[in-house]
């Protein structure tokens, strides 16, 4: 390879704020407690409490893991009446978390 290919090749490579952000998110996702969150999300909207059920941990727990997944919206939130329902942003992360299960299935 020689220089001038290297060269062209390093201008696709996103600059270093964003490649920043990418690391973060990979970052947040290195927790089993967040990335179950995203599973559950992805099937379905929910609240705090429900979250708190399904995983068996704390309140506190869970709303510190949204928080983080919140910052990088990863999940958004709206109220329902008394209730905050959690749900994933959008369809970028969707894919994300499900290819990275099929990546993982793959190679069992």
């Amino acid at each position: 390879m020689n220089t001038r290919e290297i060269g062209e090749m390093l201008q696709a490579v996103p600059e270093a704020e964003k490649i920043s952000r990418v690391a973060e998110v990979f970052k947040a996702l290195h927790s089993d407690t967040r990335l179950k969150i995203l599973f559950l999300l992805r099937q379905k909207e929910l609240c705090v409490c429900e979250l708190e059920q399904a995983l068996d941990v704390t309140q506190s727990a869970v709303s510190h893991s949204l928080r983080t997944l919140r910052q990088l919206d990863l999940v958004r939130v709206r109220r329902e009446g008394k209730f905050t329902v959690y749900y994933i942003a959008d369809e970028h992360v969707r894919m994300l978390i499900e290819m990275c299960l099929e990546h993982v299935e793959e190679k069992a």
